[in-house]
């Protein structure tokens, strides 16, 4: 059984930075297909980042020159960076694993077959 656990949220002013973390067990592949998601209050649950197996990366353009995903693929361990973060990115963020193989870098929540807890970055003004 997959499971994620997420780490390093926090609340930070506006243009500040964050760097979340996600450690993962239950499953084989070294470079799995992964992504991070965010949900804000009242809003549907959103796309960030995606990683595919050969560590190619996709953004939602909301985040794109800000957001940075990678992995250690030794720790399993999933990261994203955060810069420049504004009030908007508030949201918990979550952390996903694809066993899906007909989605490549998608940032659809139906391609994610499994999810961490969330951790909170909330951003102040």
């Amino acid at each position: 059984q997959v499971q994620l656990a997420e780490s390093g949220g926090d609340s930070v002013q506006s243009g500040g930075s964050l760097s979340l973390s996600c450690v993962g067990s239950g499953f084989s592949e070294t470079r799995p297909r992964m992504a991070w998601f965010r949900e804000a209050p009242g809003k549907e649950r959103e796309g960030v980042a995606a990683i595919a197996n050969g560590d190619t990366v996709r953004y939602a353009d909301s985040v794109k020159g800000r957001f940075t995903i990678s992995r250690d693929a030794a720790k399993n361990t999933l990261y994203l960076q955060m810069n420049q973060l504004k009030p908007e990115d508030s949201a918990m963020y979550y952390c996903a694993f694809s066993t899906r193989k007909d989605y490549y870098l998608s940032l659809l929540r139906r391609a994610y077959d499994y999810w961490g807890q969330g951790t909170q970055v909330t951003v102040s003004s």
